[in-house]
């Protein structure tokens, strides 16, 4: 059986899940195709390229917006471990119209629209569903009335529908992970100083292995915490199995003392 491990000793956020599936050969100009599909390209440009973290070649993914897409709106929650921020704006019923929040059913009509194959379709319907109703949970709020701030922004729609995408290209029958470490210390968010990992994230993860370390950063984001949460079957060490290949997808912080990288593996368990 074709599998994928999340190797997450830096954690993992949705740009370091796609930067590793492409450093482990998935192609990203057919994921960039498939994109067009949601009309939204007109917001953004994409970007990946090889860089060195603390002496490991790894591939950095990032989602540029245009100046189509509210330029108020940070690449927050899915970029890299940056400080998040939460911006409100006006709202739209449409999904290319109004750029900052997306409702989370604005998001799933247009999973749903966009007829991408099925099993794209559902792991992207489920990864959002995940994050949909942990911040629900959080505000006090049911499904169909939350608001995606940071994660209905452009880029963390294309983290996850493109890391649904490049897995199905790679042909991956299941998904393992590492325990996820989420970091400590604190964060500001517009709603104040918060601890890590966030709320979000932390609601995310219950069921979950969390794995504890000194890192005084946000290491996972909203959006990688439930990439792992919703494909993984099994949390633990790496599975027997015969690796065919390997994928670095560097996080936007550099570390002092180890790479601030997430490390995929795929082969067959037999």
């Amino acid at each position: 059986m074709r599998t994928l491990y999340f190797d997450c000793f830096s954690g993992i956020s949705g740009d370091m899940v796609i930067g590793a599936l492409i450093d482990a050969g998935a192609d990203p100009v057919q994921m960039e195709e498939e994109l067009k599909k949601l009309n939204i390209d007109e917001e953004y440009n994409l970007s990946w390229g090889k860089v060195v973290k603390n002496g490991i070649t790894s591939t950095k993914f990032d989602v540029i917006l245009t100046s189509k897409s509210e330029q108020t709106h940070e690449h927050s929650h899915s970029h890299g471990h940056e400080h998040s921020h939460e911006h409100e704006h006006n709202h739209s019923h449409v999904l290319h119209h109004h750029h900052g929040s997306r409702t989370y059913k604005q998001i799933v009509e247009a999973i749903n629209e966009a007829n991408f194959n099925e099993s794209v379709t559902n792991r992207s319907l489920a990864i959002f569903k995940k994050i949909g109703e942990a911040e629900g949970h959080i505000h006090g709020l049911p499904l169909e009335k939350v608001h995606f701030h940071e994660v209905g922004a452009v880029d963390s729609i294309i983290d996850i529908i493109g890391a649904a995408i490049l897995i199905d290209q790679l042909g991956i029958e299941s998904v393992q992970s590492s325990a996820i470490p989420t970091g400590s210390g604190h964060i500001h968010i517009d709603h104040g100083i918060y601890p890590v990992p966030a709320p979000a994230t932390l609601e995310i993860l219950k069921g979950v292995p969390i794995a504890s370390n000194d890192i005084r950063f946000e290491l996972t984001t909203p959006t990688g915490a439930a990439i792992a949460a919703v494909l993984a079957e099994r949390f633990g060490s790496l599975p027997a199995m015969t690796v065919e290949s390997i994928g670095y997808g560097a996080g936007t912080k550099t570390f002092e003392n180890h790479p601030n990288v997430l490390r995929i593996i795929i082969g067959e368990i037999q």
